[in-house]
């Protein structure tokens, strides 16, 4: 039987708080596991390579089943990743040196306002088609590890090579892949 003159004891009491080592250190698994998860759930080469389905800053759509057939590379970027904007030109001489042999680059915007991707796109003079991903829904389906992350898809719609990240030495890899891809059979 209950005492009526003790009072139970507080939520607090019965439910300390976590001391900080252990807030610390189950923080830190949580956020490996969110990183463990991301890395375990993004797109790999050899999987099918999810629609677009946006239209481009002219308002032409772009889908990969309107590209199938060609090679394509898939970028993902935002106006403010100083890699993303070092890779442009790399991306740019690829569209318009391999174009005609049946490469197309397709940009995914991943800013915030479409007016910083257009600027983007004019302070930088690129030609390809560059979608704005509002709300991340393309960005959701392909799951980018990082800013920039490309795709390399063949003309079956398959990715074969995945850019996570940019470094001055991946722009002759990524052309000997594109080539290689636009050579096969």
């Amino acid at each position: 039987m209950m005492n009526p003159t003790r009072s139970r004891p507080s939520n607090a009491a019965m439910n300390p708080p976590l001391r900080t080592p252990r807030r610390a250190w189950l923080v830190l698994a949580c956020l490996a596991l969110g990183s463990f998860a991301a890395s375990a759930f993004a797109l790999d080469s050899g999987a099918a390579a999810p629609e677009l389905g946006l239209a481009d800053l002219q308002g032409n759509q772009v889908t990969l089943q309107s590209l199938r057939g060609r090679v394509v590379v898939v970028d993902f970027w935002a106006s403010w990743c100083e890699p993303c904007a070092d890779s442009m030109p790399v991306y740019q001489r690829l569209h318009t040196q391999y174009g005609a042999r049946g490469l197309t680059i397709v940009g995914v915007s991943q800013d915030q306002r479409v007016d910083q991707a257009r600027q983007f796109v004019e302070r930088h003079h690129l030609t390809f088609p560059v979608l704005f991903d509002e709300g991340h829904g393309v960005a959701n389906r392909y799951r980018p590890s990082r800013m920039p992350t490309a795709y390399v898809i063949d003309r079956t719609g398959t990715v074969r090579h995945v850019h996570a990240g940019y470094r001055a030495d991946d722009a002759a890899r990524l052309e000997a892949e594109v080539r290689a891809l636009l050579d096969a059979p």
